[in-house]
């Protein structure tokens, strides 16, 4: 990659990679086109696609490890708006996504590293069943509800396997996507 990098610096042209690899994607373009089975999902710069995908498909294939991705509904129920899983596992939300997504099924996207440890209930609740610590960071894989989800967390985690954890979603973290379409709902972060 750092030698394609240099050359390309040193050329001055436009270059054309080829790359299934979303990493050498991120890592390597000024501008990326995602393309799904010979059709353009989206185009973009590397973080523009990241932080704003267009659909299901590019947040899931922009991002290591890839988005969690719940569905279910949004409902206010007459007080503060909630993403209701199938479940019945309830996440609060921002009130104008209710707006933006309410009376339709929804996909509720979080990257894995947008998620903290919560301070007092937390949105999430789950029971933890695998942690692995990298050093800088520590990867844990979460059940919820019947789902399994995965937290990248920066912090260290004094926990086990079959212990409990809350989690909160960072505010302006959550995507929101159409369940029939698959396509980002507009204004689609979470800005809770």
């Amino acid at each position: 990659r750092a030698e394609l990098k240099e050359l390309h610096a040193r050329l001055k042209t436009t270059m054309i990679y080829v790359t299934h690899d979303q990493i050498e994607a991120m890592t390597m373009a000024d501008v990326i086109v995602v393309m799904r089975d010979g059709v353009v999902e989206q185009v973009g710069r590397p973080l523009d696609l990241y932080d704003h995908p267009a659909n299901v498909f590019v947040a899931s294939f922009i991002g290591s490890p890839s988005m969690n991705l719940l569905t279910g509904t949004i409902s206010s129920d007459g007080g503060a708006p909630n993403f209701v899983m199938a479940d019945g596992t309830r996440l609060p939300i921002d009130a104008a996504k209710a707006n933006a997504g309410q009376g339709r099924d929804v996909v509720y996207g979080i990257r894995p590293e947008h998620f903290v440890p919560a301070v007092g209930e937390g949105a999430f609740t789950g029971t933890i069943k695998m942690i692995e610590p990298t050093g800088s960071e520590t990867h844990i894989v979460v059940i919820v509800g019947t789902l399994q989800i995965v937290v990248l967390l920066r912090e260290r985690l004094d926990a086990r396997p079959g212990d409990p954890i809350k989690l909160d979603v960072k505010p302006g973290a959550g995507h929101f996507f159409d369940a029939a379409t698959g396509e980002s709902i507009p204004g689609n972060v979470d800005a809770r």
